[in-house]
């Protein structure tokens, strides 16, 4: 991919094939002279890992690496982090992987200069205005996946080790002060990684675009990430050293997590606690639900989707978009049910709880009640 640029929305952005041999120019920028690179255990392995360090190391920066991190990150990685943080004599975080890594890593800059414990900070209220903004490290951000998006995310989900719960720490100076966005390092993803990710992307957008709440500029980010996502997604799935479909996947996946501003819906307010109960794969479990949710959402949305198709390409019609998902799904191998990921029915009053406890519930555009959400449990299940 010949594409390369630099952007400022919604933060400072590096992106392109090779660019992560600007490491060391983002760390000076953010203004950070002995960084710690955050990770996760799969990912330190492997040789973009080295890259990343190599190139720390040439700047100059040295090649401290923390990778004690989960699948799900839980407060415990979190306090082992900021130990490794402190030991080190650190002064800001390189994020560094997919979702769990990027999330771990700002939360480790996060809680650096704090002495309230984490859950102080939830996405509840004003909660974050308890936060010292002295006391928040800077973060460069290096999405090795594209999906999250969490490298221009100001929040991250931390699950509590004891009741299972992920929660949404946020404060605004959580975000990135550089991302570095070069798919080349997404080359290595395997393709049920490619599919789970994409997908998740694919449901930021889309959920996003259906929320009612009022935001132009991220319901028209939301549209073109999903045009995007609908064009590469194929692309990347059967070839993934397709670097020019890869890079359009990582914008896909940052424009996704810039338009869920605008709210999320029961995908996410369903993905969450099935993922923090039986540990599936987020993106994917997005992904398996995603046809049920439309169907509950399809009479407070039809217009609004019909002219989401026409926009890519197809009929004009709530149909036509419908079986467009439909046939990416099975493209890309997603379960056609919960229960294919091992997901029972004997926990679905906690599942139907949780689901309405969740953040996400209020962006839904059809209100999720006990009834509801407990029948759309059922379908998916």
């Amino acid at each position: 991919m010949s594409v390369s640029a630099d952007w400022s929305y919604p933060t400072a952005f590096r992106f392109g094939a090779g660019r992560i041999k600007a490491l060391g120019e983002a760390c000076a920028a953010a203004g950070m002279q002995k960084p710690l690179l955050v990770t996760d255990r799969g990912l330190a392995a492997l040789p973009v890992t080295g890259i990343a360090l190599d190139a720390m190391e040439a700047a100059g920066l040295g090649r401290a690496l923390f990778a004690e991190v989960d699948p799900n990150p839980t407060e415990k990685n979190l306090d082992a982090g900021l130990e490794a943080y402190r030991a080190g004599g650190h002064d800001g975080v390189i994020a560094f992987g997919g979702g769990s890594g990027l999330d771990l890593g700002k939360m480790v800059a996060f809680m650096s200069g704090q002495t309230r414990p984490v859950w102080d900070f939830e996405d509840i209220g004003d909660w974050w205005t308890r936060a010292d903004p002295d006391g928040i490290a800077p973060i460069v951000a290096v999405p090795t996946t594209a999906g999250t998006g969490s490298e221009v995310g100001r929040a991250s989900v931390i699950t509590n080790s004891e009741t299972h719960v992920k929660k949404i720490i946020f404060h605004p100076k959580v975000l990135a002060s550089v991302v570095i966005a070069d798919p080349e390092l997404t080359v290595g993803m395997p393709p049920v990684i490619t599919a789970g990710t994409g997908l998740d992307a694919l449901s930021h957008c889309l959920e996003a675009y259906s929320s009612p709440f009022y935001h132009p500029m991220s319901q028209g980010i939301a549209l073109e990430g999903m045009r995007l996502v609908f064009e590469n997604l194929p692309r990347v799935y059967a070839d993934g050293t397709d670097i020019e479909a890869r890079g359009h996947m990582m914008v896909a996946a940052a424009m996704g997590a810039t338009a869920f501003q605008k709210g999320l819906g029961a995908m996410h307010a369903m993905a969450h606690p099935v993922g923090a109960l039986y540990g599936t794969h987020h993106g994917m479990t997005n992904a398996v639900v995603m046809p049920e949710v439309l169907k509950m959402n399809r009479s407070a949305i039809e217009g609004r989707i019909a002219a989401a198709a026409a926009y890519l390409g197809w009929d004009r019609s709530f149909d036509a978009f419908f079986d467009q998902v439909t046939a990416l799904r099975a493209e890309m191998q997603v379960p056609a049910r919960l229960s294919e990921m091992g997901v029972g029915t004997d926990r679905i009053d906690t599942l139907v709880a949780m689901a309405l406890d969740d953040p996400s519930a209020g962006g839904n555009p059809v209100e999720m009640t006990e009834a509801n959400t407990r029948a759309l449990f059922e379908a998916c299940i």
